[in-house]
């Protein structure tokens, strides 16, 4: 319990950074949020009122800390560009998004699990240059580039799925997913490199132990010896480390929802940075991080559960 309370408190702090360096950065970028709510051609004393009744006019220490006294009551302020509490819009957006991370990490898991294990079980041998090559092509090309092959090839080609478009989980999950597989296999291609090169890795290790060779020495079969001995020793330090892709997959999404027209949390982000939404900016940033660390905090404590030699401390 007392870890997971200095873990909290460590995720309350980095967030106040967070918010604190997010809210001076959205406040040095050019432009007037009065002017982008009224027009160029607006009169000025209506400028100056709705400048007064944003509170604009204050002080960015007083501006803050309105900011974080909002979000503490659940108001992330009001959208510029779509006209609509923050809040709702959030949660819509980044409900379709936590499909396409969830996707993603899962075709990662699937591909790079074996691959990895292959890879180390084989060491030095034609499978662990195959499953290196595969990991060097895939930490090499750039995931817009996977989603673009996967377009050619999936959507027009073939024409087994859609190259854009969006379906919200609610209304219909079977074509959500059909919507939403592409961007994933996209972002899980580049992922399942990093985690097929951590599995290889860790494996490596594992199978020099002593009780690996305790096992092989009992006569257990090699499939035991290897996935259920190595494997469940190994898969501690891979599930962590993909936990801490999550951020890297929070990232990738923008560009990749853009590139597939999905409306997920990546493209509202997207057009809030196009169209100097800053409450949208702040709201979006401040909530991705909450989410990556959120996350982050559930392996951890999730690793004792796969790994009982681990205890939370």
């Amino acid at each position: 319990m007392s870890y997971v309370i200095k873990r909290l408190l460590s995720m309350t702090f980095t967030l106040i950074l967070i918010s604190i360096i997010t809210f001076v950065i959205t406040n040095i970028l050019p432009g007037d949020v009065a002017i982008m709510i009224m027009g160029t051609q607006s009169n000025p004393e209506a400028l100056a009122n709705l400048r007064e009744s944003l509170g604009l006019n204050d002080t960015l220490f007083v501006q803050y800390g309105n900011w974080v006294l909002g979000i503490l009551q659940g108001d992330l302020g009001t959208s510029l560009l779509f006209k609509m509490p923050i809040g709702p819009l959030l949660l819509q957006k980044i409900t379709s998004s936590a499909l396409i991370v969830a996707l993603s990490m899962s075709v990662a898991l699937l591909l790079a699990i074996p691959l990895g294990v292959w890879a180390a079980v084989h060491k030095n041998r034609w499978q662990d240059n195959f499953s290196s090559s595969v990991s060097i092509i895939g930490v090499s090309l750039p995931d817009f580039f996977w989603g673009i092959m996967l377009i050619l090839i999936f959507a027009r080609a073939l024409g087994w799925f859609p190259s854009s478009g969006f379906v919200h989980p609610n209304e219909d999950i079977f074509l959500a997913i059909k919507h939403a597989f592409l961007p994933s296999l996209a972002l899980g291609l580049g992922l399942m490199a990093h985690l097929t090169r951590m599995t290889r890795a860790t494996m490596t290790g594992i199978l020099s132990q002593e009780f690996i060779r305790v096992a092989r020495a009992k006569g257990l079969k090699e499939k035991v010896v290897v996935w259920q001995y190595g494997l469940s020793s190994a898969i501690g330090p891979v599930i962590t480390v993909a936990g801490l892709q999550t951020g890297y997959l929070f990232g990738s999404i923008i560009v990749m929802e853009s590139l597939f027209n999905y409306t997920g949390m990546g493209w509202l982000t997207y057009q809030a940075l196009l169209n100097r939404d800053i409450p949208l900016i702040q709201a979006t940033v401040f909530s991705i991080a909450a989410a990556v660390m959120l996350i982050n905090l559930l392996i951890d404590l999730l690793y004792p559960i796969l790994d009982p030699r681990v205890r939370l401390s």
